[in-house]
């Protein structure tokens, strides 16, 4: 999904949707992991990612905040244990009043962040998705 700029020059947030070897996987039950990717992708630009090596919060989402929340002290945020739709529709909906710098983290969202190790963040913390996760379908 290409990336839309506003009009103020701003690139939106960006949600890292981690589908590999846990995440996104038979391994998380219960979940319907396309589901979930499409409803992230109604609200923001979404890239599917290899494994983000934080296989124990399976599954995980990073938020990006915008160019403008970036501005504004805003930092990547990382959720996990992201498995039931009511997470992932606060999520969507934290995303669409700005994200990370520009809205405030609504309280329930803080049971899913966590603070990935230096591992996760430096390294492999951007492998490439196979070809057949990159193939993400936006619902219209």
């Amino acid at each position: 999904m290409p990336t839309e700029v506003s009009r103020g020059g701003s690139v939106p947030c960006r949600v890292v949707v981690c589908r590999d070897c846990c995440c996104g996987s038979a391994k998380v039950t219960g979940v319907d992991h396309g589901e979930q990717t499409a409803r992230l992708a109604d609200n923001a630009p979404v890239r599917i990612t290899g494994c983000l090596d934080v296989c124990e919060q399976a599954n995980v989402i990073v938020v990006q905040p915008s160019s403008a929340g970036r501005a504004a002290g805003g930092r990547p945020v990382w959720f996990g244990l992201v498995n039931d739709p009511a997470a992932t529709e606060d999520i969507t909906a934290w995303v669409r009043a700005g994200g990370p710098g520009l809205a405030e983290l609504p309280d329930i969202l803080d049971l899913y962040v966590f603070t990935p190790p230096r591992r996760a963040r430096v390294g492999r913390s951007v492998t490439p998705a196979t070809p057949a996760a990159r193939q993400l379908t936006r619902r219209d």
